[in-house]
Formats: C-alpha cells, sequence, structure tokens
C-alpha cells in the first residue's frame, strides 16, 4: 500500500516539476516523502504480511 501511495508522490511531484507550479511544498520535498514511503513499504510497514504468504496457507501448515 505503501508503494502505491509513494508512486502517487512521485507522480504528483513529476508533474509539478513538467508544469512548473508549486502548492507550497518543494518538487525535492515530494521527492523525499517519495522516497521515505518507498523506504518504509521495503522495511516491511504496511504490508499485509512480512513473510508474503496468505494467512490460510500458513494456517492449513499448522494442522
Amino acid at each position: 500500500m505503501l508503494a502505491i501511495a509513494a508512486a502517487i508522490v512521485f507522480g504528483i511531484a513529476f508533474l509539478f516539476s513538467l508544469i512548473g507550479t508549486s502548492i507550497g511544498i518543494s518538487t525535492t520535498a515530494l521527492l523525499a516523502l517519495g522516497l521515505c514511503l518507498l523506504a518504509l513499504h521495503q522495511g516491511g510497514i504496511g504490508t499485509r504480511s512480512v513473510s508474503g504468504g496468505n494467512w490460510r496457507s500458513s494456517r492449513r501448515t499448522r494442522r
């Protein structure tokens, strides 16, 4: 989920850079926010499961 948010932030920063518009926050700040969101996603925060497995499959293997 955080990777999708980072992609949206990067897209907005790219559009602002192309248009030359500012909304009170710099393009560099938006890029830093996007990189922070990507780092959190890579760290496993905001993901459904850190192991990447399905909760049903892990439940079946325990029985």
